[in-house]
């Protein structure tokens, strides 16, 4: 079961990521995200729609929305909403983030011959220098998370090609070191 926990934690992470980046109507990396959401993996209950319920035997099934499906929407739909409402606390940071650490960023993750994990290491120290500057009015977490993603956005915006790349490596820094958080989060906005 923790193969599938693991499955649904990145899920998760990828809805936020990719619901925070999509408030951003105005970017330069609009064409890319449209192709990087329609490789995203398909929420559960929307191949089930494309599926049409046919069973082996040729007959469709009796097919209704049940309660796991029904919870699964509803947390995408919970995690869309975060993601708007932290993208919007993000948009009141960007003036913390110099432009200079947003093509340093930018250049690193160019270097075709940074590992993943070199990624998210050049990620966490350009986070580590804005958190510096960034003044302490909420949890370290969560400043940390709508950092995270706003460095994401802003390199994305600098250079769209990267989409891909600082997507990935974005999702990953959160699932290792703001998972419990991102979890608390959602669970908190579902009670």
């Amino acid at each position: 079961v923790s193969n599938g926990s693991g499955l649904q934690d990145e899920r998760i992470t990828n809805l936020l990521v990719f619901g925070f980046l999509q408030s951003y109507s105005d970017s330069n990396f609009h064409k890319e995200l449209e192709v990087l959401g329609r490789e995203l993996p398909v929420p559960a209950h929307l191949q089930e729609e494309q599926d049409d319920g046919l069973q082996t035997d040729g007959n469709r099934c009796g097919h209704f929305l049940a309660s796991e499906e029904r919870d699964s929407q509803g947390q995408e739909e919970i995690i869309q909403d975060i993601a708007r409402q932290l993208a919007k606390i993000g948009d009141d940071m960007d003036r913390s983030i110099h432009p200079g650490l947003v093509n340093n960023l930018a250049t690193q993750f160019m270097n075709r011959r940074l590992s993943e994990e070199d990624r998210r290491q050049c990620l966490a120290a350009a986070l580590e220098r804005v958190m510096q500057t960034y003044p302490t009015d909420m949890e370290d977490e969560k400043t940390m998370l709508i950092l995270a993603m706003f460095l994401a956005k802003k390199v994305a915006d600098h250079t769209p090609s990267l989409l891909r790349e600082v997507f990935r490596t974005t999702v990953n820094f959160i699932n290792q070191n703001l998972f419990t958080y991102v979890r608390n989060l959602v669970r908190n906005e579902m009670d």
